[in-house]
């Protein structure tokens, strides 16, 4: 099939839940794509800060191919032995005691909401089912984790959705104080707040969340299934606040693009949990879970963590230094940033498909950057003198005129 036919089979066959450009792509290598037209593209947003490791890498092609050999699936009926050697793996480098796998972060979040109900119900506080979340963020789609997302248009066809959730200020210790009511379960936060435009939860703001939640008695749930695993230049986003969790959600990049999420979670949430209160059919099965940990253990070596910190700091001190009417802010932490703008990203998009660029973006004006991890100075040349382009003149004009691109 050729570009078109694809296209059109699309249309054909596929329910209309995703606006896409019109090119159809078929390999990669390192940090660029290539779509069935030969073109090559830069790519910024890694599958959404999935591909940390960027396409066409031979380790972790090897990786997966050793692990094909072995059992693709056995249910969770039954012991297996890659899932118990990355649950290890996990707790060893995190704050967490025990493990539940998934198969997104989506249902992560869905688990953990569970978890923290069972919890209060275990400890004598039935009625404490509530959940603060926060405007801004973004938990998934299903209808547990979209009655903690922020946003109207993502949530107003679907109504009625879980009852019991309330939304607090973001960075604002007075708005959650007020919030918190003796039917309070669960606090949940995502460090870095990516799909409402790449927002910073300051470190006294989550220090003072930490005490507040051990304060009453309430669970602290990080969200980390994009601005964690090595995303910020430490593995976990929190520990840029040296705070721990109770539970934290992970996902996105822990299989490479394989479908697999987690919950982590301290030994007193997990004892709440009994057998067959949760399960699932195909989280953290032997050929995911054998790939995850190739991934994990690229992404613990410091020396990786180490790049992705200082390739950040690089790429971010360069977007500042941009000279142009067009910018607003550039915010983020390691390969997580946002540039804000003050015109429609979407007329950025369009151009810089032109100009062999993949670019996502965060609400309506936010450039949402979470490239590859293993992004490096080539990259982010490639990337200044791109943007440099589409920023200045072409996009001025557009803007002036009136004139769509």
């Amino acid at each position: 099939m050729n570009t078109a036919q694809i296209i059109q089979a699309e249309h054909d066959f596929l329910a209309p839940t995703y606006t896409r450009p019109p090119f159809v792509l078929n390999s990669g290598k390192g940090c660029y794509l290539e779509d069935t037209d030969g073109k090559r593209y830069l790519d910024t947003g890694a599958g959404i800060a999935v591909n940390a490791l960027g396409y066409g890498d031979d380790s972790l092609a090897r990786a997966m191919q050793q692990s094909a050999i072995g059992l693709i699936h056995t249910s969770n009926l039954y012991y297996n032995e890659p899932q118990i050697q990355l649950a290890q793996m996990l707790v060893k480098n995190s704050f967490a005691d025990k493990v539940f796998f998934a198969n997104s972060g989506t249902e992560a979040n869905e688990a953990a909401i569970k978890f923290a109900r069972k919890f209060q119900v275990e400890n004598g506080n039935p009625d404490r089912k509530d959940i603060i979340a926060f405007y801004g963020s973004f938990h998934g789609r299903t209808m547990g984790a979209l009655a903690l997302t922020d946003s109207e248009k993502y949530q107003a066809p679907f109504r009625p959705l879980m009852p019991g959730v309330t939304f607090a200020e973001f960075n604002d210790m007075a708005s959650v104080r007020h919030k918190i009511s003796k039917h309070t379960a669960a606090i949940i936060i995502e460090p870095i707040q990516g799909e409402s435009g790449i927002h910073l939860a300051t470190t006294a703001f989550l220090q003072n969340l930490r005490q507040l939640c051990t304060d009453q008695g309430i669970l602290l749930i990080c969200d980390e299934v994009q601005c964690g695993l090595g995303r910020t230049g430490k593995l976990w986003a929190h520990q840029h606040a040296s705070i721990t969790p109770d539970l934290m959600t992970i996902a996105k990049p822990l299989a490479a693009g394989l479908p697999l999420g987690a919950v982590l979670m301290i030994d007193q949430v997990a004892s709440a949990m009994h057998t067959s209160e949760h399960g699932t059919t195909f989280g953290g099965g032997p050929f995911v879970c054998s790939v995850a940990l190739h991934v994990l253990q690229r992404l613990c070596d410091p020396k990786f963590l180490s790049h992705v910190q200082t390739t950040g700091e690089d790429l971010m001190t360069k977007l500042k230094q941009l000279q142009s009417p067009l910018l607003k802010e550039v915010r983020g932490m390691g390969l997580m940033i946002g540039v804000e703008l003050t015109i429609d990203v979407g007329k950025v998009k369009k151009l810089a498909y032109e100009q062999g660029l993949i670019l996502i973006q965060a609400r309506d004006n936010v450039l949402r950057l979470i490239p590859p991890l293993i992004w490096g100075k080539a990259e982010t040349e490639a990337l200044l003198n791109r943007l440099t382009g589409l920023l200045i003149p072409e996009l001025i004009a557009i803007e002036q005129n009136g004139r769509q691109p």
